[in-house]
């Protein structure tokens, strides 16, 4: 078929009065050119036909994904394929006549055809880790880490092909020489590759996601996840500066993922009051009908009373508090907040919920809150655990406790003045 385009091309060359042979360069040149405009023609074609098309459709879809396609244009690059391909199929045939040009021409057209594929791949993939952002997936799988993963196995795969193909040598022998040098390769890229291995462990193992509030302080980061490479991690911290961290940092040292509480809907309150040991004591006649009369005692005040009347009933000399029971002033309040933050409407009643006494220090005796607030934001946990304390410390002097608090300044000039 070479042959009989070539007398052809000779007659039509000789009937315009140019002197020609079938194997010399003007008729090569001239199918070299027609190669050109039929790979030209394919690719109108197609990006005119097929990927104008697929984009109409795309546009009047209902669903956004293809449009993300779209906007990294995954068709256009795959259409830069089709001229390569038929290059790749015609192109020799018209130069038969000349072997090494035909050699060399197959071959860098070959390593063209990689190149473009791989581009299209590379697209293709920014677009579904675009995808996956959009529907929060990346929320839960690092996608952008197996992307960056996916890219770097093809790069070295189309490296290793052009490479084998430029020389004529099999795939194998360039691998084969590539482990000779893989000491030296880890010498080298050491930091990398340990990151390399770790971004691959974050991802696997689900350590660090997008969005996800880390702490770690070896390296200054208190903030939200944004990016999660094979390297390295973005952290935007809470005064907006960001924090790069070494993806290996992360696996090999401690930090704090708050993933779990954001995933439960709720949020630790744990913080104590420390009550002056001196103002604890055992509650009065009076103070016991002052205090019954609060709503949130009352249910207390009358189980207490049956079950500290029915034991004193026992009791010889139950006139001595010594041989009997009564209420504490401190035992009362801790009743009174529990009752009060059970009914409590922004607390997490399906979490814990306490209000214990540690054990007493130089301070006095805490009396410690735990509770799960049933917002995670950060301002609203702070609002409502301050709203708290607030009537924490305003309600005390109701049971006759006191804070403890260290001398100040204003104490020591008014002992002085006194």
């Amino acid at each position: 078929m070479d042959q009989e385009l070539r007398a052809t091309i000779t007659q039509w060359l000789a009937s315009a009065g140019i002197d020609s042979q079938p194997a010399d360069g003007v008729s090569t040149s001239i199918l070299v050119l027609a190669c050109f405009i039929v790979a030209f023609i394919g690719y109108v074609v197609v990006k005119r036909g097929v990927v104008s098309t697929m984009n109409m459709v795309i546009q009047r879809s209902r669903v956004t994904w293809d449009d993300i396609f779209m906007r990294y244009r995954v068709l256009e690059k795959m259409a830069k394929l089709v001229p390569a391909l038929i290059l790749n199929i015609i192109l020799p045939l018209a130069l038969t006549e000349h072997a090494v040009l035909a050699s060399l021409a197959d071959r860098l057209l070959d390593v063209t055809i990689i190149i473009l594929f791989v581009r299209a791949v590379y697209s293709g993939l920014d677009a579904a880790n675009e995808i996956a952002d959009v529907n929060l997936v990346s929320r839960r799988l690092p996608i952008k880490s197996f992307v960056q993963l996916f890219k770097l196995f093809m790069f070295f795969v189309a490296i290793i092909i052009s490479i084998s193909v430029l020389a004529d040598q099999s795939p194998v022998y360039f691998l084969s020489g590539l482990g000779v040098a893989t000491g030296l390769v880890m010498l080298v890229f050491r930091d990398t590759i340990l990151g390399f291995v770790a971004g691959i462990q974050l991802a696997a193992n689900r350590m660090v996601s997008p969005t996800d509030w880390i702490q770690m302080d070896k390296y200054g980061a208190d903030g939200a996840v944004e990016e999660v490479s094979l390297t390295t991690v973005k952290v935007r911290n809470w005064d907006q500066t960001i924090t790069m961290i070494p993806a290996y940092a992360l696996v090999s040292d401690a930090f704090k993922n708050w993933r779990g509480m954001s995933e439960s809907g709720g949020r630790r309150i744990k913080r104590s009051v420390q009550i002056d040991i001196g103002s604890i004591g055992f509650l009065s006649e009076e103070d016991k009908l002052r205090l019954a009369k609060i709503n949130h005692l009352k249910p207390y005040f009358a189980t207490k009373a049956q079950e500290l009347g029915s034991f004193n009933a026992q009791v010889v000399d139950a006139d001595m508090p010594v041989n009997s029971r009564h209420l504490t002033n401190v035992g009362t309040f801790r009743a009174y907040m529990l009752a009060y933050l059970k009914q409590h409407e922004q607390l997490h009643k399906d979490m814990t919920l306490m209000v214990r006494q540690l054990a007493p220090t130089s301070s006095g005796v805490p009396i410690e809150i735990y509770i799960f607030t049933n917002d995670t934001r950060w301002t609203v946990y702070e609002d409502i655990q301050a709203d708290i304390f607030d009537h924490v410390f305003a309600i005390l002097p109701e049971f006759g406790l006191r804070v403890f608090q260290g001398p100040t300044g204003a104490d020591v000039r008014s002992l002085q003045s006194h």
